[in-house]
């Protein structure tokens, strides 16, 4: 190769790496932006799985080497990269790539490189997973050089950023430091690279199935007595009852509870708290029937007992006559106001005296027994003298010629404590006076 030739290839070297380093200075800038952006931009979006899928992709490159005896150094030769990448886990990835770098560095005697070819194998690790916008990261590996003639191990590290345009494609920006295995033949070296990936394949997530809940466990019901009524709402828990009454049980039918009712064998009233309507005098009428609830009679009677109509003297009809002042008497139903039925025909002769005799006026007296209370005693004979009297004016006789009054049980004809005795005492006398 002449002298001009090389010239010619050093100014083509010179200008090239010129406008690679004005765009790496563009996009430095761009990427040291995102990163100052990071803590806003580091948020998960919409991406489509945690973890890289495959990619391929393509950077350039500049690799900087010290000079040497046999090679110019100390600038950045230019270059570019083929690799693949892909993920390992959610945070490591791994990447095989290949580097061709347009250089003349060598340390070899014999001859000068023109042109480099590389090999190299990284692992990168991630702080965080890979579906976030901008993430730093860590690398290293073990990569393979054609440097003076023979193959020469080195050992990259160093750090670099990515891009993940949501799932679509990544923007690499690497910076490494290359530790030769051989510094007689390849010096330790800075290499600097902004590559592009465009996905192979796409990661989908599966949906988190969320497994259904348990089945709850079966709520075990205590019920001592098996009446259908949980122990908690049973009243009577020991004992098998009806769920109208809360678990009780209802042994006599009358719709009320054994526990409020007083009488529980037998049917009764809710007024009487389950018992059945009393009958006081035991005469076969309730109390609420019968007429008079303390002494013992028949049902026809209303629970009173049968009067029998005594039976009285004719009264032989006689011519009309001045008479001297004497005294009749009618007998009434018991704890009634009711003329016995014969009796008035004694009023109905009353009525002829005193139309014989105008000047002749009567007292009428209203009796009564003593089986009842004295305020029901006085108003039963009060009662029962009106009843004549109202018997002898309906007949014409003047109320003027009448005066009446009831005497309660003040005045007995005969002996209370006998039937007999009582039944005298139901009665009113009227007395003829003039």
């Amino acid at each position: 190769m002449t002298i001009r030739t090389r010239i010619s290839l050093k100014k083509l070297h010179l200008r090239t790496l010129i406008k690679l380093l004005n765009m790496i200075k563009k996009i430095t800038n761009l990427v040291l932006l995102l990163v100052a952006m990071y803590p806003l931009a580091s948020f998960a979006q919409d991406f489509d799985s945690p973890k890289k899928s495959q990619q391929i992709g393509a950077s350039i490159n500049l690799t900087n080497f010290p000079t040497t005896n046999f090679a110019n150094g100390g600038t950045s030769d230019p270059g570019y990269s083929l690799f693949f990448w892909n993920g390992i886990t959610n945070k490591l990835d791994y990447s095989v790539r290949y580097n061709g770098l347009f250089s003349h560095y060598t340390k070899n005697p014999n001859g000068k490189d023109e042109y480099i070819s590389e090999l190299e194998g990284s692992l990168h690790a991630r702080f965080m997973t890979d579906n976030h916008f901008i993430q730093p990261f860590v690398s290293a590996g073990v990569g393979f050089g054609g440097y003076s003639q023979s193959v020469v191990p080195y050992f990259p590290v160093g750090l670099g950023v990515q891009l993940n345009l949501y799932s679509e494609g990544y923007i690499f920006l690497q910076s490494n430091y290359r530790v030769s295995t051989s510094t007689a033949k390849l010096d330790n070296n800075m290499f600097y690279s902004l590559g592009y990936t465009i996905p192979l394949t796409h990661r989908t997530v599966k949906p988190k199935v969320t497994p259904p809940p348990p089945p709850p466990a079966p709520v075990v019901v205590k019920d001592k007595d098996g009446d259908g009524v949980p122990d908690s709402l049973d009243e009577c828990p020991d004992v098998k009852g009806l769920a109208q009454f809360h678990g009780c049980p209802d042994t006599d039918g009358d719709g009320i509870a054994d526990k409020d009712d007083k009488c529980p064998t037998v049917a009764g009233t809710a007024k009487y708290q389950g018992c059945p309507i009393p009958d006081t005098d035991g005469d076969g009428v309730n109390d609420e029937e019968d007429q008079c609830p303390t002494v013992a009679g028949t049902v026809a009677n209303h629970g009173c007992p049968e009067v029998k109509a005594e039976p009285k003297p004719e009264v032989k009809p006689q011519a009309p006559v001045i008479v001297e002042p004497s005294t009749e008497t009618v007998y009434f139903t018991p704890n009634g106001d009711k003329l016995i039925k014969d009796d008035t025909k004694t009023l109905d002769n009353v009525v002829k005296l005193l139309n014989a005799d105008t000047k002749l006026s009567v007292d009428v007296s209203g009796h009564s027994d003593n089986t009842g209370k004295p305020e029901h005693n006085q108003a039963l004979s009060d009662r029962r003298a009106k009843v004549v009297v109202n018997y002898l004016t309906k007949k014409g006789i003047a109320a003027s010629r009448i005066t009446s009054a009831g005497l309660s049980d003040s005045k007995p004809a005969g002996d209370n404590a006998t039937e007999d005795g009582r039944t005298r005492n139901r009665r009113v006398e009227i007395k003829f006076k003039y």
